[in-house]
């Protein structure tokens, strides 16, 4: 096919040598199939913010930080050039959230080159060779949706203890791999990270970490629905704020609130700290 003008740009800069067909067009993206070499994989282009419906809510870009001092005064003042560097900031999000989640043994897709808003990764494929179904266009048995429910609750745990909430998780966001092998078996693979929050930083992470665990859950029983009664989310955010959760945390789905005191004289006296903080920083920026 005629390839979009900024894929015609990577096909002159050597990174491309193709496109073979749309994949699909999102609310932030629109995917190609192309070939580089002997390899097949694809091209996502992220599209600008006035042309997408998905837009970059302040849940999900609080204590995004750019290393460049300048970028980060303007993009705090809302200028021109700061909504520029914002929108850069938001597309090379996924990005560093692919590498890192690689690195720590998540399975995503494997990046290979971001340029121009332009992300080169990984196809991933079913047993046939072709492009991987989402989990929402498969029907499973009870023990098939059990299966990749605890695969999939143990990579939510895996991305925590990487640092990462995926803060979108569903079942149109995970594909259903095949490992390639003859007798091989189909795996999850989780996609459509641009949204993902660092979960310490983010004040926003327990609530979308929760809600990404209740999709599993909701999903899944339909097929198994003994799984509609489990807490994992709970769960896995309790053991991460006590700092008792790894990668071979063994999780049972049950969770039993604390209903320990609060100590109020503490958290009004956070409150009054951050309120005086705010004060000290708005008086900054007035002078």
């Amino acid at each position: 096919m005629k390839a979009p003008p900024r894929l015609q740009a990577l096909i002159e800069e050597g990174l491309i040598d193709s496109v073979v067909r749309q994949l699909m067009s999102g609310k932030e993206a629109m995917v190609f199939v192309v070939r580089c070499g002997d390899e097949t994989r694809c091209a996502k282009i992220y599209k600008e913010a006035n042309n997408r419906s998905f837009r970059q809510a302040v849940d999900y870009t609080e204590n995004r930080k750019v290393k460049n001092s300048r970028q980060a005064r303007a993009m705090a003042k809302g200028t021109k050039f700061g909504r520029e560097a914002q929108e850069a900031a938001w597309q090379s999000a996924e990005v560093d959230a692919l590498y890192r989640l690689a690195a720590a043994g998540v399975r995503v897709p494997q990046p290979y080159n971001f340029c121009d808003g332009v992300l080169l990764m990984e196809l991933v494929t079913d047993a046939h060779g072709d492009a991987a179904p989402r989990l929402n266009d498969v029907r499973f048995t009870p023990g098939q949706a059990r299966q990749h429910h605890t695969t999939l609750v143990a990579e939510v745990v895996r991305m925590l203890c990487a640092g990462v909430v995926h803060g979108d998780l569903s079942e149109f966001n995970i594909l259903l791999a095949h490992s390639g092998e003859a007798d091989g078996e189909d795996f999850p693979v989780i996609i459509d990270l641009p949204q993902a929050v660092d979960a310490a930083g983010n004040n926003h992470a327990p609530r979308m970490l929760l809600r990404d665990v209740a999709n599993l859950r909701d999903f899944f029983g339909q097929f198994a629905p003994e799984l509609l009664a489990t807490r994992y989310g709970p769960e896995i955010w309790s053991l991460y704020q006590r700092g008792l959760l790894s990668n071979d945390t063994l999780l049972t789905g049950r969770y039993t609130p604390s209903h320990a005191e609060v100590d109020l004289a503490s958290v009004m006296r956070e409150i009054d700290d951050a309120r005086d903080e705010d004060a000290a920083r708005r008086l900054r920026m007035a002078q």
